[in-house]
C-alpha cells in the first residue's frame, strides 16, 4: 500500500481519501492545543500561507496520547486552533498515533520514515523527559510526542520525518525542495 491508498476521517466526520492529495507536497502533523510547541501552529500557518499556491497541504491530526494535551472535542479543538493562530490548513478528527488505536495511516508512516533522534535547542530536555516515561524509546518508530511531522513529496513518498525540537526554518526548507 503507498499513502494514496489511506482514508482518514475529518473533523466534521466525513472520510476523506488521501488520494484526494495526489500530486501534492504534504506534510503531515500530529498535533495537540496544550503543549510547549503548539506555538508551532503559528509557523505552520505562516509556511501554509506563503507555500500552499505552490502544491503545499498541511493535514493536522490532533492527538490527546502525549500527556493528554489535545482536551476538547474536534469542534473546540478546531475554534482554538482558528481563532489563536488562524489556521486555514485541514484539520481532522483526533486520532492516536501508537498502539493498538492507532489510524493505519500513521503505522505507515512510521514504517517509512523511522525514529532517528531529537535535534535542536530542546533535544536534551526531550531525550531527558520521554527517556524517562519510555526508556526503550529510542529503539522504537513510534512517534514520541506532539508536532511530529511527516513530509510526502508529490509522488507519494515519505521522504523525510521531523521530530518537534526540529528547526521550523529546516522544516521549511525541507517543503520548498520538493516543490
Amino acid at each position: 500500500m503507498g499513502i494514496y491508498d489511506y482514508k482518514v476521517v475529518d473533523r466534521m466526520g466525513a472520510e476523506r481519501s488521501l488520494a484526494d492529495y495526489q500530486g501534492k507536497v504534504l506534510l503531515i502533523v500530529n498535533t495537540a492545543t496544550a503543549c510547549g510547541f503548539t506555538p508551532q501552529y503559528e509557523e505552520l500557518e505562516q509556511i501554509y500561507d506563503a507555500l500552499s499556491g505552490r502544491g503545499l497541504e498541511i493535514l493536522d491530526f490532533p492527538c490527546n496520547q502525549f500527556g493528554e494535551q489535545a482536551p476538547g472535542s474536534d469542534e473546540e479543538i478546531h475554534k482554538f486552533c482558528t481563532m489563536k493562530f488562524n489556521t486555514k490548513f485541514p484539520r481532522f478528527k483526533k486520532v492516536e498515533v501508537n498502539g493498538p488505536g492507532e489510524i493505519p495511516l500513521y503505522g505507515y508512516l512510521k514504517s517509512q520514515q523511522g525514529f532517528r533522534g531529537f535535534t535542536g535547542e530542546k533535544a536534551a530536555f526531550m531525550d531527558d523527559y520521554v527517556g524517562k516515561l519510555h526508556p526503550d524509546y529510542k529503539s522504537t518508530p513510534d512517534i514520541k510526542w506532539n508536532f511530529t511531522k511527516f513530509l510526502v513529496s508529490r509522488d507519494g513518498e515519505v521522504v523525510a520525518r521531523f521530530e518537534p525540537t526540529e528547526d521550523m526554518g529546516a522544516v521549511r526548507r525541507a517543503i520548498e525542495a520538493q516543490l
